[in-house]
């Protein structure tokens, strides 16, 4: 298997620590998110896991202990031009590219993905802002890595409950198109392989390229195979690799005000009360009532 780590939460940010641990223990539990009392026990080995996709907004609890990652692994690292009231502990974009270029040199470039997503307009955060903040981005990643992804705003629950915070003007196809034709030039120039993240839109004609976040190829390279994997059948329009997520919604402490995966803020303090690092489950611990199943 492949294990997200993780797409609804960012463990790498907050709770590697945790995600250590249970890399020693070999084992982690991840309760469904729509049946609570059902858990999935996923074996952490050689046998059952081949590699592991990392997401995160700030890679430095990573950088300091990839010597104790296993497997081989792709990251993702989302650098946006948003400011504190957009991403209020979001830490400080440069630092993370300062990391970024660490990992990249350590890892290779080929396994390093930046995402400048989700892309919204405002009257602060206008056309203009984001030609200046993407060519600076591009320029300072070039070299550390290969592709970069961008996407759209979601209007989400959580999206719209924060519409007076984000202030959003309507993206129209002819502001889209300006941004992407500008986007296409700027990443071509500073030699970045440029797509879209789950947008039922084509934008090949400014240079996009139609390549899923984790594709087949990408994984059969990073681990020199041939094999086939199934594909992502639970969300629309993406064609990425099928991959086991072992985060949680609602845990997320960056409060991002555009994020789909924390719905209730009050209820990821209460949950960051339950997290326990020595615990299999990243939130809480396991009852007598649980049933537990282990993931092939």
């Amino acid at each position: 298997m492949i294990l997200s780590v993780s797409e609804r939460c960012d463990i790498v940010a907050f709770y590697m620590e945790w995600f250590c641990k249970r890399l020693q223990e070999g084992f982690v539990d991840v309760r469904n998110p729509f049946y609570p009392k059902q858990v999935s026990r996923i074996i952490l080995d050689k046998e059952h896991v081949e590699a592991i996709v990392f997401c995160t907004k700030n890679p430095e609890p990573l950088y300091k202990n990839i010597d104790k990652i296993p497997y081989p692994f792709i990251l993702h690292v989302t650098i946006t031009p948003y400011l504190k009231d957009i991403e209020p502990f979001v830490p400080d974009k440069k630092r993370t590219i300062e990391i970024v270029k660490k990992i990249s040199q350590k890892i290779g470039k080929d396994k390093v993905i930046i995402r400048y997503d989700p892309i919204f307009i405002s009257a602060k955060y206008n056309i203009d802002y984001h030609k200046k903040m993407f060519t600076r981005l591009c320029e300072e990643i070039k070299g550390y890595a290969n592709r970069i992804i961008i996407s759209f705003i979601d209007l989400k629950r959580n999206t719209l409950k924060n519409r007076k915070i984000l202030n959003m003007e309507p993206l129209t196809k002819e502001k889209i198109e300006i941004l992407a034709s500008f986007m296409g030039e700027i990443a071509a120039k500073n030699h970045l392989v440029i797509t879209t993240c789950a947008e039922n839109l084509s934008l090949e004609k400014f240079g996009f390229q139609n390549i899923p976040c984790t594709p087949e190829e990408s994984i059969q390279k990073l681990l020199n195979n041939h094999k086939r994997y199934r594909q992502n059948k639970t969300r629309e329009n993406c064609s990425c690799i099928d991959m086991v997520d072992i985060g949680n919604y609602n845990v997320c402490r960056h409060f991002c005000r555009y994020c789909y995966a924390n719905y209730d803020e009050s209820q990821v303090l209460t949950n960051e009360r339950q997290h326990d690092p020595t615990s299999s489950l990243l939130i809480g611990h396991l009852t007598t009532e649980d049933i537990i199943k282990e993931k092939a």
